[in-house]
């Protein structure tokens, strides 16, 4: 895979519940990370003193981070009605060249922050809150 712009990884909301995803305006910067908790079967039977795990379960998760600055009335003021109402409304992040995640999240942190010499910025925390479906890209 070749490299890829960063400005590319995109976070989109689905501002109105309908299925029509709006990328959050003003994000400079975004992450998504996948977990997979274990589960430690382990015994003393277990060959060679070695660690053993049991596959396919533990619980799964997601997290999503992004940076900006304030560029969207609309998705600025969906964002904090997200976070204030706690609602977990479906989000998709196109990963360039690798697909899309798409499921239900919640926003788990909105930070705001400005200088007196310079633009108002925010930060956002999202935490999976269901099952995500992966698309592969084209």
């Amino acid at each position: 895979m070749a490299a890829q712009n960063g400005k590319d990884l995109l976070i989109k909301l689905d501002i109105t519940g309908s299925g029509s995803f709006t990328t959050i305006a003003g994000l400079r910067a975004t992450r998504i990370s996948f977990n997979a908790e274990s589960v430690d079967v382990t015994s003393l039977e277990s060959q060679g003193g070695w660690r053993e795990l049991l596959g396919g379960a533990g619980v799964k998760s997601a997290t999503i981070s992004g940076s900006g600055v304030f560029r969207d009335d609309a998705t600025d003021e969906r964002a904090r009605q997200i976070f204030f109402d706690g609602e977990t409304p479906a989000f998709q992040v196109i990963i360039p060249d690798f697909g899309v995640v798409e499921g239900p999240f919640q926003i788990t942190a909105i930070e705001y922050a400005g200088n007196h010499d310079g633009e108002a910025t925010y930060e956002l925390s999202l935490a999976s809150a269901g099952a995500l479906t992966f698309t592969p890209a084209p």
